[in-house]
């Protein structure tokens, strides 16, 4: 009887958890503003308002309990991920051969590890992605590649090197022609 009653007390707690997370609300969350009217958002926040009205954002207000809200236009395409899912999908398949650290399909940010290529042994690189819109757009995703190079001696140091800035923009540019290709293939 007392394994049933710990498995009991651990659903018991698992879905007290589910149920407190689902009662948070991501677009309460404002950036702190530089300048005069700087510190606002941590007046509201600590108000309690986060610069929107109360009920909006509470577990019975538009959308609380299990709703949906109905004025929600940020999510459109009903793909459960934040970010433009061509360019996610595109920026994926364009880096496949690198091993990933992180991958946030949420907020939108892909990180590989160090990868050398077999051709230089003494240079390895890094990429970070990062999808800025929900829209299929030139813009909206960004490349950051880092690249790193071992020292003369064998077994030396990394240290980091200057990486052409024209590499960010092709790599960029293949997610694009990808996210394209991708929409394309879907229809649309």
């Amino acid at each position: 009887m007392s394994g049933f009653s710990n498995a009991f007390r651990f659903s018991l707690l698992g879905l007290t958890v589910l149920s407190l997370a689902a009662c948070g609300d991501p677009d309460s969350v404002t950036e702190k503003r530089s300048g005069p009217s700087g510190d606002r958002s941590r007046r509201d926040a600590s108000a309690g308002l986060g610069g929107r009205n109360r009920d909006e954002g509470s577990l019975f207000g538009p959308g609380g309990l299990f709703g949906t809200k109905a004025n929600n236009a940020k999510d459109t395409s009903g793909t459960g991920v934040a970010v433009n899912a061509y360019l996610w999908r595109a920026s994926l398949d364009t880096i496949n051969f690198i091993p990933l650290v992180s991958a946030d399909p949420f907020g939108g940010v892909i990180i590989t590890d160090w990868y050398t290529p077999a051709e230089s042994p003494s240079e390895r690189m890094k990429v970070q992605i990062t999808i800025l819109d929900r829209e299929l757009r030139a813009d909206g995703v960004r490349v950051a590649v880092f690249k790193q190079q071992q020292g003369a001696r064998t077994g030396s140091t990394w240290v980091d090197a200057q990486v052409d800035p024209r590499t960010n923009t092709e790599i960029e540019n293949a997610i694009l022609t990808r996210a394209r290709q991708l929409r394309i293939a879907q229809g649309g």
